[in-house]
């Protein structure tokens, strides 16, 4: 497992004197021959993603036993120099301070690029004699890699050769290191046209912080550079603090990168921090006139957190839409743990932007559209996206703790009566209901989309109806929800609203109402009877994740099973407290039940839910009977799923 002792690598004759010269006076290092390490070390380069004539940052780390010094290091990296190129090469770690190096204007990092040969050698030495080794866990380098103009789609690797000393050689003070090495892949995507931004850099799909939070940040990644196609025009710009204008107190700048105009919000943070104290409740950043262009509102890690502590909100306002984020959703601390506690908040900038989404992603949902029955999508989707950015690297905030409201703006002359929902796209290209209301407006209406993530929107026209519905009480309920592609029918123009509903099935209802598609947390349900392939695992995963349901002792979940009403109540009241409904308290659940003859019957474990429900008006009872033990049918199912996203105001 471990490398004998090498004799210290050769200098590259196609390297400049004075690297070399340093070069050699580096690896000139104490070595005891007899030393060997316990477990190996271990450098990572980033997996990144790029387009075509465009550039990106891969970091290369490096992770040894806290036992282990590295104090000088040696790497040639190869690439295909066909589609790829080296731009630069920045340090992260140089060790100490060193004065005479300095005084002699010299350097202990040193790196030469041969982008016709394709490759680039990195040389590092700790010039202390081991007193500056690299930390046990540190970012070695950044590599800026551009993929060429005619890079056709695919993927390229950067690679070393290990076997040869003169490419590869990690030293320590008393061995040479025995280093392994993962990641290098970079996956090309086509360039843009018309605005398709798809070959920006992914978000994760992380599992989320368990428990009772439920927000999360992905893991950090490379930031992509676009190399804009015109000179940005700046220009100073008015936001309003708690509605009072505040001139001056940012810029904009105006840029075309792949044809795509998108405009970026600088906010004057200490300015505006000045102003405002701990008051402030909303930051309104109005962006008007840039049509179908990109908005980018950028404000720092300090003044998102003093708007955190002030309970505040940060308003983009667009030509296209409005996306309304309260600052404790950004959460900064969270995003701190990703770059490091002891990074300035100033130092991180925070970017939310409303983007109109790339082509693929239109067609996507075109097609997706096309395989439901009778839906029409009305407007350009719209991406709605928050990035916080330090040093190179990027971390996405993609999921809260609670519901927040983004706005699509209708094109004028579209009526909102012609939008049934707002969808989102899934990675497989289905299209799922977020929950959504129409806003009438004065000269253009507007859909208020509310959700836990931040993803890819769009509005659709679905109209639904069933003929054994259309006498039926639930028909206005039923027909809505059918709509929005919350609930189903059984047959062709059917739905059966006086059958019953299984477990799963309210379950899985239940979700789409609410617009949760995945999961909150990584906690994974351990029923014995959820199969494995069976069309309700990922739903009852999902509903597990967020809380919402339980089983038996036995730890089965009875899927198939028929619901209760108060087996279905309890589950919907711990839904309540995810959008925001008040429950009934011990001291009103007796006075609650109590208005119907057979409250007594109602369980212990069901009376204060059950309670909770009959004060949000979410059930009504029939002849003066709750009927707890019932099996609730279909269309009970989807009127009081309407009647709670309609209590909270989501629909």
């Amino acid at each position: 497992m471990f490398q004998p002792k090498k004799k210290r690598p050769r200098i590259r004759k196609t390297m400049s004197g004075l690297i070399a010269l340093t070069l050699l006076s580096s690896l000139v290092l104490p070595c005891v021959a007899e030393a060997e390490p316990m477990d190996p070390s271990q450098v990572k380069f980033a997996d990144v993603s790029v387009q075509a004539g465009q550039s990106v940052h891969v970091p290369v780390t490096l992770k040894q036993p806290d036992y282990s010094a590295v104090t000088a290091y040696n790497m040639q990296i190869d690439y295909d120099s066909s589609v790829l190129e080296i731009v630069r090469i920045t340090p992260k770690y140089v060790g100490g301070n060193y004065p005479s190096i300095v005084e002699n204007n010299e350097s202990n990092f040193h790196y030469k690029i041969d982008d016709e040969a394709g490759w680039v050698r990195i040389i590092w030495a700790d010039l202390t004699a081991g007193e500056h080794p690299v930390p046990v866990e540190q970012q070695l380098f950044d590599i800026e890699v551009r993929a060429k103009n005619n890079a056709a789609p695919g993927t390229k690797k950067l690679t070393v050769n290990r076997e040869d000393a003169e490419h590869w050689s990690f030293t320590n003070v008393d061995y040479e290191n025995y280093t392994e090495l993962s990641g290098g892949t970079i996956t090309i995507t086509a360039a843009n046209s018309g605005g398709d931004n798809s070959g920006s850099t992914p978000t994760p799909n992380p599992g989320n912080s368990s428990g009772g939070g439920g927000g999360s940040v992905s893991p950090t990644s490379p930031v992509v550079t676009p190399v804009p196609s015109t000179p940005a025009v700046t220009k100073g710009v008015d936001i309003y603090v708690n509605g009072q204008k505040q001139e001056q107190s940012a810029t904009a700048s105006t840029s075309t990168v792949n044809n795509q105009v998108t405009t970026t919000v600088h906010v004057d943070n200490d300015k505006v921090i000045n102003q405002i104290g701990s008051g402030l409740k909303t930051l309104l950043l109005p962006i008007t006139g840039t049509g179908k262009g990109a908005v980018v509102g950028e404000l720092n890690g300090k003044l998102v957190k003093t708007m955190e502590g002030s309970n505040a909100e940060v308003v983009i306002q667009t030509d296209s839409g409005t996306y309304t984020l309260p600052a404790n959703q950004i959460q900064v601390d969270q995003i701190l743990n990703q770059f490091g506690s002891t990074v300035p908040l100033e130092d991180i900038t925070i970017q939310i932007a409303i983007v109109p989404s790339a082509t693929s992603k239109q067609t996507a949902i075109q097609a997706a559209a096309g395989k439901l029955e009778n839906t029409t999508v009305i407007a350009a989707p719209i991406d709605f996206e928050v990035k916080a950015i330090w040093n190179g690297q990027q971390v996405n905030v993609d999921r809260f703790n609670s519901y927040v409201e983004r706005s699509i703006t209708l094109p004028e002359g579209v009526d909102g009566l012609k939008i049934t929902t707002g969808v989102v796209l899934q990675p497989d290209g289905s299209l799922l209901h977020v929950p959504t209301k129409v806003i009438k407006g004065n000269v253009q209406d507007s859909a208020i989309i509310n959700s836990l993530t931040n993803s890819t929107y769009a509005l659709i026209y679905h109209p639904a109806t069933f003929s054994d519905v259309s006498s039926h009480w639930s028909r206005d309920d039923v027909q809505d929800l059918a709509s929005r592609l919350i609930v189903q029918g059984t047959g062709e123009n059917v739905f059966a609203p006086d059958r019953s509903i299984t477990r799963a099935e309210f379950t899985a209802v239940l979700l789409r109402g609410l617009g949760l598609h995945s999961l909150r947390s990584t906690e994974a349900a351990s029923f014995t009877d959820v199969k494995t392939g069976s069309w309700y695992e990922d739903e009852v995963q999902t509903a597990v994740s967020y809380g919402l349901i339980s089983g038996y002792a036995d730890d089965s979940f009875r899927p198939n099973s028929e619901i209760s009403h108060a087996e279905a109540l309890t589950i919907v009241s711990r839904a309540m407290k995810l959008v925001g409904l008040a429950q009934a308290d011990a001291s009103e659940t007796t006075s609650l039940l109590s208005t119907y003859s057979d409250s007594a019957k109602v369980q212990a474990w069901a009376a204060e839910p059950v309670a909770s429900a009959i004060k949000q008006e979410l059930v009504q009872g029939a002849d003066g009977k709750l009927m707890s033990d019932a099996d609730i049918s279909r269309a009970q199912s989807a009127a009081i799923v309407k009647r709670l996203l309609a209590k909270a105001g989501l629909i």
